[in-house]
């Protein structure tokens, strides 16, 4: 038997949406909150990384420096479905989560235009269970599809 065939359902489902939560919770807190927050969501040893190229990383200190220093002026929204959580332990379990993310630099304020995604692709994550806490112990993002970001043209005055 399994350790996760021994869990109760209940505290099965309860695992898995605590993880959904942090998937939607990361998203959330670069589009919409204080993107240095994201540390906060990971291990104190958690990782952060590109499955291609050399951007990885570690540490709750290093990911709140990385993820605050993101440009003030971008505007961005990150679309997440197809979210699979899997348990493999009562205190461990992994997920994929597809995602498309709309991107700009140079935002002031208002609607922008519709523009075509600046990447698509997956999240492969890592949770570990501490303190009644479901945390990321990892998140690896692996792109399908990318382009640069682009740069809005400053506003001009009539």
């Amino acid at each position: 038997m399994l350790a996760t065939e021994a869990l109760d359902p209940t505290d099965r489902l309860l695992a898995e949406r605590a993880c959904e939560r942090l998937i939607i919770e990361f998203v959330h807190k670069l589009d919409l909150g204080d993107p240095g927050e994201v540390a906060e969501l990971f291990v104190d040893d958690g990782v952060w990384e590109w499955a291609e190229g050399d951007r990885r990383i570690q540490g709750r200190d290093a990911l709140r420096s990385y993820f605050a220093g993101r440009p003030a002026d971008r505007l961005s929204r990150r679309m997440c479905t197809n979210i699979l959580v899997t348990l493999t332990s009562e205190t461990t379990a992994t997920a994929t989560t597809y995602f498309t993310t709309y991107c700009v630099d140079g935002y002031a304020n208002g609607f922008v235009p519709p523009r075509i995604p600046t990447q698509v692709g997956h999240y492969e994550d890592t949770f570990l269970k501490v303190n009644d806490l479901w945390l990321l112990r990892s998140r690896s993002l692996f792109l399908a599809f990318a382009g640069p970001t682009e740069s809005l043209e400053p506003a001009t005055k009539p």
